[in-house]
């Protein structure tokens, strides 16, 4: 995982804590399996800062379907609420089936023993984005080791997914790397959050690249768990320098040292896969928008 997604999304959570399986419709209008390759906007952060309309556009022109969003602050994203993010996205002939918000202890009021208000409308301006998924992408750091946080954190997923059923959606957990190397007993934290969430209301989105800084390996989690991975973040790694933590860095799909085309066959057969998103957080000296172009043709050759 690349150093500054980490900082990212600390800085994330600390802003959102002050303020059914995918369904066959959201692809019915093709057959083409192209339909479920979206990007994450994260990879084109920068750009997205600078001129979001602009770089959606570059996207769509690009050939992708839907996007993935990384920025929800104050009730809009990227700026804009939900009904005009919606309409920039229409007019592209985009969709956004899936977001990221940091869902934190803090969301859960213990008093009213329900969520925030905050976290209410979090859920309700994704209902209204059409996303299908409400996926967050962090776990507060003190909960990690600490048993019964841990415990009323998974309780606390569950809840949200019966909230989210009520829009039509599935909440979501998406990994990185401290999944792997931190230990719930004998199991690692993402095998506890996978066998302590419920499949009808938790989905799990893979990152394949983030765990494998850490020995985790996308194919093992598949095989151990069939059909618990609706979503997935599509990547690869090289290896570089070690850099706050981590030796390896996203890069073009296909030019690292995963198998990825094996992993994205995987997850369609067996992990229950049925939106794959492209995630590349580092470029080795190339424009991010001309890399997500370059992933999208890659996957597209390899059959999606």
């Amino acid at each position: 995982m690349y150093t500054s997604r980490r900082s990212f999304l600390k800085t994330g959570a600390m802003a959102v804590a002050g303020a059914a399986l995918l369904p066959d419709s959201l692809f019915a209008a093709t057959d083409n399996k192209l339909k479920r390759v979206g990007v994450q906007l994260y990879s084109v952060r920068d750009a997205m800062k600078a001129d979001p309309q602009g770089t959606l556009k570059k996207i769509a022109d690009a050939g992708y379907a839907h996007v993935e969003h990384a920025n929800y602050i104050d009730r809009k994203f990227y700026g804009y609420t939900a009904k005009e993010f919606k309409k920039i996205l229409a007019d592209l002939d985009l969709k956004m089936p899936s977001g990221h918000t940091v869902m934190t202890p803090q969301h859960w009021d213990a008093a009213k023993n329900d969520f925030t208000d905050a976290w209410k409308y979090t859920v309700e301006d994704a209902a209204t984005m059409g996303q299908k998924f409400v996926i967050s992408p962090w776990l507060d750091e003190k909960v990690r080791t600490d048993t019964d946080a841990l415990k009323r954190t998974m309780e606390q997923f569950n809840k949200c997914g019966e909230l989210c059923k009520q829009s039509s959606m599935m909440f979501g957990y998406h990994n990185h790397n401290f999944e792997i190397s931190t230990k719930v007993g004998d199991i690692t934290l993402y095998d506890y959050i996978i066998q302590n969430t419920d499949p009808a209301l938790v989905a799990q989105q893979i990152d394949i690249g983030n765990m494998y800084t850490t020995g985790g390996r996308a194919l093992e989690f598949i095989n151990k768990y069939p059909g618990r991975f609706q979503s997935m973040h599509v990547k690869d790694e090289i290896k570089v320098p070690p850099h706050g933590g981590d030796d390896t860095e996203s890069t073009i799909l296909g030019a690292g040292i995963l198998p990825v085309r094996d992993i994205v066959k995987a997850g369609a057969k067996k992990g229950g896969t049925s939106l794959f998103i492209i995630e590349q957080e580092a470029y080795q000296g190339k424009d991010p928008i001309d890399c997500v172009k370059i992933d999208l043709q890659i996957m597209k050759k390899w059959g999606y």
